[in-house]
């Protein structure tokens, strides 16, 4: 299996296992920089050069030498799931994507024809019930990823323990997890660690939202999207992410984490 969602520098000063909807384009870009003095022009998830991937034939055999040996300071971003499940709603399922069209082509057709999702348009100023139909993604989402129907769990809302899990199980270890709500902090860890060619000043360093601007403002308070069936079902599917990352299940509106990760557990737990 190897190790998909892995990106690695050029110079293999540090290896990054990437969580979709966990700050992956900053950290990207912040990866690229401090190999090259400059930034990615564009989107960093559509580099092909200048930044080990996965995804990239040309890189596998690097990374793998790399990440099995432990060649290289290694790790991944983490945030909190009540968040990340109603950035993905926003961004992939409400939103209009960099192209222009919506995501997946026919995924969101079928979610409103088999779910009753409204998500508005750019004509409409996105006017539709937010809560109504983040509910009813938050069903199709479950199904996703407890059934495998009506399609495959999507990488922007399965667990953050299953993508992390990977690197784990084939071989790889982390040296560091931190939180996307304390972003400078938890990178400044990683920078302290690593001999960039580029000097990165985190305070001066662009976020690199690339999802931004291109769907509809979230109107209401975090809380107000998750009655108690929702919460149900983020238990059911993030149980593992809100014990291993010391996340507040009990408050949805508490976005910080409420202790440090403890990376003997998350190995222990997800090495299996």
């Amino acid at each position: 299996m190897g190790f998909p969602g892995t990106w690695m520098t050029e110079s293999e000063s540090v290896v990054y296992r990437v969580v979709p909807k966990c700050a992956c384009s900053s950290i990207g870009q912040i990866m690229f920089y401090s190999d090259h003095g400059r930034f990615f022009d564009g989107d960093i998830h559509d580099s092909t050069s200048g930044l080990h991937k996965w995804s990239q034939d040309e890189s596998q055999k690097a990374i793998e030498r790399n990440v099995k040996g432990h060649q290289s300071y290694a790790f991944t971003c983490v945030r909190n799931p009540y968040a990340r499940i109603l950035s993905s709603f926003f961004d992939k399922i409400a939103g209009i994507q960099r192209n222009g069209k919506r995501y997946r082509g026919n995924l969101v057709p079928q979610l409103i024809q088999k779910y009753g999702i409204e998500v508005g348009s750019p004509e409409d100023n996105f006017d539709f019930d937010q809560v109504k139909s983040f509910r009813r993604f938050l069903l199709f989402a479950r199904d996703t990823i407890r059934w495998r129907r009506p399609m495959e769990p999507d990488i922007h809302w399965s667990a953050m323990s299953g993508h992390i899990s990977t690197f784990i199980v084939n071989g790889g270890q982390y040296d560091h997890i931190f939180f996307t709500e304390k972003f400078n902090e938890g990178m400044q860890v990683v920078l302290d660690n690593i001999e960039t060619a580029h000097p990165i000043d985190l305070a001066t360093i662009p976020r690199f939202n690339e999802s931004e601007g291109h769907g509809p403002k979230r109107v209401h308070k975090v809380s107000d999207y998750f009655d108690d069936l929702s919460r149900h079902l983020v238990w059911e599917i993030y149980k593992k992410d809100f014990q291993l990352f010391k996340y507040d299940f009990d408050d949805p509106d508490n976005k910080m984490p409420i202790g440090e990760v403890d990376l003997a557990e998350v190995h222990a737990k997800l090495g299996d």
